[in-house]
């Protein structure tokens, strides 16, 4: 039996245990150096003492957004100097324009953010502290979509803007979404978007370069094979070319190894890791979903398992849906939540949103099958997917058996 001396030993497998998490910041940044370079484009004006643009970066998870963002910010602070000051803001925690707004007092003026003031002394006492000495407020908003009053914080950021004397704020949005823009006001729209960045996803040959790159820190000498990155990187790749999947797998199939006594990662740990690590990835994609585009895959998932009209239709196998059984079963399971559904043009939005994802597939139907009309299919496994959702929604169990009623 392991004493705790044993288990706190040095490892044998890890050198570097942190640079394998998907949350850490690399000193130098591979395969994004293009979109670095547009970031800190963008912000150049505000390190020279002016506004500078404000930016929209999108791009399916996993792509590198924040890590390149917060690469950034770690650049701007080593200058000497510069009036830049920046605030990162993780908008899933802050999700008001007050919470906002109070992150970025607590960021630089933490005493006054304690004092409980509202909206109005708030702004301010932040236009106050910008134009004090002309500073230049760097506002990154990560997961800018999840905030709940956005057009108003938008409006009031770019209020300060046209109001003050000297300094000014650049607002960095960073969204999963692409149909982002269409959410918002078209004042909040032309403010927000005066640049665009899209972060592509990766490829297999790259993801292998991101795990190989970590992996030399990372781990000790020899414990992970060449093959081993490379079958890593491939799963990625599948899944939608996601580099927190990649380190996900890389640093479970590290703690397999540990746990078995090894020396040396093994194919055997690495597959292991890979369906421990994509359940943890699906749960926290699943979680991290808008309200609606969450009860649309609900819909999905049980007309799935209950088998839609395709299936009857057809006699087949294969468990396509009809695109509009969903959005009749979405109203539904809204109304019954006493929540108002949305119009079948934000449907279209979330079915493009929830495959952009790599959550669902859809396609248009040959004809003759009700005429032309979009098929869709749930890509991950239906009892998974239900257990993670009605736990979200309904606050259930993964052992639950509510049933939806028709």
């Amino acid at each position: 039996m392991q004493t705790l001396k044993d288990i706190i030993g040095e490892s044998k497998i890890f050198a570097q245990r942190e640079v394998l998490s998907p949350h850490y910041t690399p000193k130098k940044l591979i395969l994004r150096e293009k979109e670095i370079n547009s970031i800190e484009k963008a912000i150049k004006p505000a390190l020279e003492g002016e506004k500078g643009r404000n930016l929209f970066v999108y791009g399916r998870t996993g792509t590198g957004k924040t890590t390149c963002a917060r690469y950034v910010i770690s650049e701007i602070k080593d200058i000497p100097n510069t009036k830049a000051r920046v605030s990162y803001v993780n908008c899933r925690m802050y999700n008001t324009r007050f919470r906002v707004l109070n992150k970025v007092i607590a960021d630089h003026m933490p005493n006054y953010a304690r004092r409980g003031y509202g909206i109005i002394d708030l702004y301010g006492k932040l236009t106050s502290w910008i134009e004090e000495d002309n500073k230049i407020l760097v506002l990154v908003l990560d997961e800018i979509d999840m905030v709940k009053d956005l057009d108003d914080l938008v409006y009031t950021m770019t209020r300060i803007n046209s109001e003050i004397r000297s300094g000014g704020v650049a607002m960095i949005g960073i969204s999963n979404k692409v149909s982002f823009k269409e959410e918002l006001d078209p004042r909040s729209l032309s403010a927000l978007y005066e640049s665009e960045l899209v972060f592509p996803s990766y490829y297999s040959d790259e993801l292998y370069e991101i795990v190989k790159d970590r992996a030399e820190t990372g781990f000790k000498k020899g414990v992970v094979d060449e093959d081993i990155l490379h079958f890593i990187a491939a799963a990625a790749a599948k899944e939608g070319g996601d580099a927190r999947l990649s380190l996900k797998i890389l640093s479970k199939s590290g703690e397999l190894a540990e746990e078995h006594g090894r020396d040396k990662i093994t194919m055997a740990e690495a597959e292991e890791a890979i369906k421990m690590a994509e359940s943890e990835i699906v749960y926290e994609l699943i979680s991290s979903l808008p309200e609606h585009q969450k009860l649309v895959l609900y819909s999905i998932v049980l007309l799935a398992q209950s088998g839609g009209s395709y299936k009857k239709l057809t006699d087949g196998i294969d468990t396509y849906l009809f695109s509009g059984e969903v959005y009749n079963r979405y109203k539904s399971i809204a109304e019954g939540l006493k929540r108002v559904p949305k119009s079948e043009r934000w449907y279209r939005n979330y079915i493009s949103e929830l495959e952009m994802q790599g959550l669902i597939a859809s396609f248009d139907s040959s004809k003759g099958i009700r005429g032309h009309t979009k098929l869709i299919k749930l890509l991950y496994p239906t009892q998974k997917t239900r257990a993670v959702l009605e736990k979200n929604i309904f606050g259930l169990n993964g052992n639950s058996e509510k049933k939806e009623d028709d």
